[in-house]
């Protein structure tokens, strides 16, 4: 019956995610993480943020924030704790004035 099984979960970092955040982390410079709790419409995601603000959000479930440090080699914090970064605000900031500024033309 395997009701002793333990429950597998969605909280492994599919290949594809993974593959990608290894990119991501390659491809910028001064990365952090913030990972954010599992709510009742996601698992627990991480938020890549680079060092001028770009970002990017992967679901990483619960033990892949953890390995995300050890593989990725960069630093990761609890969204909890920290709360997220304000360059982070200040690249959206950014993007919304050059994206009303493109639909101005």
């Amino acid at each position: 019956m395997g009701i002793f099984r333990r429950r597998r979960s969605k909280a492994n970092v599919s290949a594809a995610d993974a593959a990608y955040l290894q990119h991501w982390v390659r491809s910028h410079y001064g990365v952090e993480a913030y990972v954010e709790p599992k709510t009742t419409v996601t698992e627990v995601t991480a938020v890549l943020v680079a060092h001028d603000g770009e970002w990017t959000r992967r679901v990483v479930g619960e033990r892949g924030a953890q390995r995300l440090s050890a593989e990725l080699k960069i630093p990761v914090y609890d969204v909890r704790k920290t709360g997220y970064p304000q360059r982070m605000r200040d690249f959206d900031a950014r993007r919304k004035i050059i994206e009303r500024r493109l639909l101005d033309d």
